[in-house]
């Protein structure tokens, strides 16, 4: 009997035991918020698969995704530690040394940036030095500083009086034969074929010398330095979601990106994960062998140097302070990959 009682007890304890565990790994959760930088859309896949699937909780992370758009401050929230992580650029963080705000990159979700410039078809333009033949280019006022102070830098042709302030109406470029308009790979062809009836011409800026990454994983130095764990874990667990969103099962995915932007489409998201596949837009580079979100030395000093040349960022700029390689490329993931 008292073999019995003992046995009873000690079970009655595991039981216990088990379930103060499970109470306690359920609210041992990091409770962190990604802020993106603009509407939820398919280029934000694998942040929403790794809520979806679960990914970020096997992690030990209960992740909110805030979307961005027209009326959200997403960096300025970050910033202020209203969110702990931000969807931030090479450009914005060194901006962010410049002046002194404390922002940092810990990884690189895109190794190409989708910027691209589109001509129509039918006009001779075969490769992207042709655009420079063309009367008008559509652009917004952040291409105009950068990128298309570095075409002018680096390819003859490229003149102020060509440039044309890109209103994100496609009707100018879509009824001038002889215009170039601004784009991102994933959407702008997309809406211009619905709308013309025919495909534009595609010329990725990454692929033609202009490659800084994109979609970046960016926090505060305070993050990196007293919770160098949170980070670890939320890098590990997007690159996940990322595979997992582009080539496995990302219905829930995208049921979670409609039902945060209503006015995405299906046919939207299945263009875009097309794209951002068939350009390399997140596998590629050192991704392709050391994992989603790598980042190293030589490329981020590569964009800082082509900044220098168009006089966007000061030479003796201390741009290391904007990124930290200690959390990416370690080939986290990859085995996900069909």
């Amino acid at each position: 009997m008292r073999d019995m009682l003992t046995k009873t007890s000690l079970l009655a304890l595991f039981g216990l035991s088990a379930s103060l565990a499970a109470t306690t790994t359920a609210f041992a959760l990091d409770e962190v918020t990604y802020g993106t930088n603009w509407l939820a859309q398919a280029e934000h896949g694998g942040f929403y698969q790794a809520v979806a699937d679960g990914t970020y909780e096997k992690h030990g992370l209960k992740v909110t995704v805030v979307q961005g758009g027209p009326q959200a401050a997403n960096r300025a929230l970050l910033i202020a530690g209203k969110v702990d992580f931000y969807m931030g650029s090479p450009l914005g963080e060194m901006d962010a040394v410049k002046e002194g705000i404390p922002l940092i990159d810990v990884a690189a979700i895109f190794q190409k940036d989708p910027q691209v410039l589109l001509a129509h078809p039918d006009q001779g333009i075969e490769k992207f030095a042709d655009l420079a033949k063309l009367n008008s280019i559509f652009m917004g006022k952040d291409g105009y500083v950068t990128y298309y102070e570095w075409m002018k830098k680096n390819f003859s042709g490229f003149t102020d009086e060509k440039y044309k302030p890109y209103t994100f109406n496609p009707a100018p470029f879509i009824t001038d034969p002889k215009s170039a308009q601004q784009g991102y790979l994933t959407s702008e062809p997309y809406e211009i074929e619905k709308q013309a009836g025919w495909a534009p011409k595609v010329f990725l800026l990454a692929d033609n010398g202009y490659n800084p990454y994109s979609t970046m994983i960016t926090t505060t130095t305070a993050m990196v330095e007293s919770k160098p764990d949170v980070v670890q874990r939320f890098v590990d667990a997007s690159a996940k979601g990322w595979y997992k969103y582009l080539y496995g099962d990302n219905k829930a995915a995208n049921d979670l990106i409609k039902k945060d932007n209503p006015e995405m489409t299906d046919g939207q998201i299945e263009y875009s994960i097309k794209k951002m596949k068939e350009y390399g837009i997140v596998v590629s580079g050192e991704a392709t062998d050391k994992g989603i979100g790598c980042m190293t030395d030589a490329k981020y000093k590569a964009f800082f140097d082509s900044m220098v040349q168009i006089a966007v960022q000061p030479a003796d700029l201390d741009y290391k302070k904007a990124y930290t390689t200690k959390f990416v490329c370690k080939g986290v993931g990859m085995a996900l990959k069909n």
